[in-house]
């Protein structure tokens, strides 16, 4: 199957999530993804976690499959030597290290434009190349903070607290793709290539794009958390999250919902929506011990006969295991030759003609040094004489 991206050779300089998670997504979609990685060591999350099958632990095949690993000494410049011929040859350099590693090691854009002036060089950083932060080092959860997301949450009386999930590192990672695939777009209309640029803190601030343009217009915040109909609340067997909104009165279906002597809408206090939101204390307390009195599934049941959005609260193992994950093909399965039958999760995008497709399972540390080098011109003694002198390992 001719995939949207074949022909696409990426030279992938990431590491650990925000950029191996969109280097994943270009090599799903038909990118032959080249990964540099260091000698013994490899992708940082290779050792991230302690695991039974170490550098092939599942933090790293959960973001690297269709890829090939090149494991090269850049600190020689043999290794430069080799670096600079792969980009010679590529169409896309991605990297997400601190901001101006890439031009120490010898592949900043303007050297890359040098060998490759059709080349696409693409980098994800924490903060960008000037400002204050730049020397700082991306990392989500610090980018949670810099940008307001973390302070962000139902009310002042709920601790501060990390969001569990790398939602800085994900947003970016596919903010970088984006950029890439712009880039080879304009590069189809112009012939040249371009520095693609993303940065945690952005991506962290572009995701606020409403509350940030209330704040800077009406001096206003608007918190998603803190609508007085919605909220999550205990049930005798779990919990339930609950959307009262795009209704006319949805506090008079949550009422008959919840089994209430009387409709809530009728009050005085709780007339309007700014009533409700300055009586929100009394509305959630309504509402915490009514669900308290029932199980997840009752209430559920309830609010969908009114049609007010609702959910249970689900584990992640929950969501693997529901019906709907498998109808949407969400869970892959991989035979690595290491790490043996492994699942992860597939690409979310579908599409009909051209799907996402495993053609390679995660590499081995320097599996493909050989492969990818005797392609680029390389001879075997060539290659001999790299691995003699501890350039690849």
């Amino acid at each position: 199957m001719n995939l949207p991206l074949a022909g696409v050779t990426v030279v992938d300089f990431t590491q650990v999530y925000m950029g191996p998670s969109c280097t994943q997504l270009l090599g799903d979609y038909g990118a032959d993804v080249i990964k540099i990685e260091r000698p013994g060591v490899g992708d940082l999350s290779r050792s991230s976690i302690s695991d039974p099958d170490g550098p092939d632990n599942p933090i790293f095949l959960s973001i690297n499959r269709n890829k090939r690993s090149v494991s090269v000494d850049t600190r020689t410049a043999e290794g430069v030597a080799v670096v600079h011929r792969l980009i010679r040859d590529a169409d896309v350099v991605v990297s997400n290290f601190r901001s101006g590693v890439m031009e120490r090691i010898g592949f900043g854009y303007e050297r890359c434009k040098e060998l490759n002036p059709r080349v696409i060089w693409a980098s994800g950083t924490g903060f960008g190349e000037s400002g204050p932060y730049a020397h700082k080092g991306g990392q989500d959860v610090i980018a949670q903070a810099y940008s307001g997301v973390m302070w962000r949450r139902e009310s002042e009386d709920v601790p501060l607290s990390v969001y569990p999930t790398t939602l800085a590192d994900y947003t970016t990672g596919m903010h970088l793709m984006q950029g890439i695939l712009l880039a080879l777009l304009a590069r189809g209309s112009t012939g040249e290539g371009q520095k693609v640029e993303v940065t945690m803190y952005d991506s962290m601030l572009h995701m606020q794009m409403q509350e940030a343009c209330m704040q800077l217009n009406r001096g206003r915040e608007i918190n998603w958390a803190a609508m007085p109909l919605s909220g999550v609340f205990e049930t005798t067997d779990g919990a339930v999250c609950m959307v009262g909104a795009f209704k006319e009165n949805p506090l008079r279906d949550i009422s008959t919902a919840l089994e209430l002597d009387e409709d809530l809408s009728a009050r005085d206090e709780y007339a309007t929506l700014d009533r409700q939101f300055e009586h929100r204390p009394q509305l959630q307390a309504i509402f915490r011990e009514r669900f308290a009195s029932n199980s997840t599934e009752y209430w559920v049941k309830r609010l969908e006969q009114v049609d007010i959005l609702c959910a249970p609260v689900r584990s992640l193992e929950q969501a693997l295991a529901d019906e709907q994950t498998a109808v949407n093909r969400m869970v892959l399965e991989m035979q690595h030759p290491t790490a043996g039958r492994v699942r992860a999760l597939d690409a979310p995008i579908r599409l009909s003609s051209t799907p996402a497709q495993v053609r390679r399972v995660p590499p081995r540390l320097g599996e493909h040094n050989a492969e990818v080098l005797a392609e680029h011109g390389y001879a075997d003694d060539a290659v001999a004489a790299l691995v003699e002198a501890k350039v690849l390992r």
